[in-house]
Order: C-alpha cells, then structure tokens, then sequence
C-alpha cells in the first residue's frame, strides 16, 4: 500500500465510524500529535486517551469527508483536507476543518500536525 492509499483508507474508517480502529492500526507507539495551538502529545497511549475523550465529546456525528488528499511518497509525508458536521455535548452543531499533515515510518505514522482555526 502507498502512502497517499493508507491515508484514503484512515479516513474511509474515520467517516464510517472506525476512528479508534484506525489509530490502532496506522499510529506509531513513538506518535506525537501537534495541535494548531502548539500543544504537544506524545506517545500512542496519551494520543488514544485524547481521541477517545474527542469522541466522547461528540452528541451526534452527521456528515464529513476529505476535500483533497495528497502524498509525497518518497518523503513519507501525507496531508489530507477535511470536514466533519457534528453536535458537541458542550458547544452544540458545528462543521470542523481542519488540515492533517503527517509523517510516516514505515507503515505507521510517527507525527501529525493539524491545522485549524484554533479560535473558532
């Protein structure tokens, strides 16, 4: 599998509810996840406390999907454009962008960035 066909099949499970199957399956122990605040997380089992507690977070899960997709494969660097239409427990209906760009060793991803408008 490429590395632009392992992104495609992340988000194929993110979008038909297998959020956490994919974490497992496509994140390195070592993953650090950057935020578009600058906050930090290191490591798979403080990253899978965190996408647990985002879905915990949600009410209603009602639409998304991937705008563009891209990969350098020589890299190892993927980035994917995306949108989720969901109800928060805490902030109601909201539609989230965001931009995910992530880094690859070996099959699994070793650090991903997310770029979003961090004061929506």
């Amino acid at each position: 599998m490429t590395y632009l066909e392992k992104a495609q099949d992340i988000y194929n499970k993110v979008f038909n509810g297998q959020l956490l199957d994919a974490f497992e399956q496509y994140y390195h122990e070592d993953v650090v996840m950057i935020e578009a605040t600058g906050e930090r997380r290191k490591g798979k089992e403080t990253n899978r406390k965190a996408e647990q507690a985002f879905l915990e977070s949600v009410e209603a899960w009602h639409d998304g999907g991937v705008v563009a997709i891209t990969s350098n494969e020589e890299a190892g660097i993927t980035m994917v454009e995306s949108w989720m239409d969901i109800t928060s427990k805490a902030y109601g209906r909201m539609k989230m962008e965001q931009i995910a760009r992530q880094k690859w060793q070996g099959d699994q991803i070793i650090e991903e960035r997310f770029y979003y408008n961090a004061n929506a």
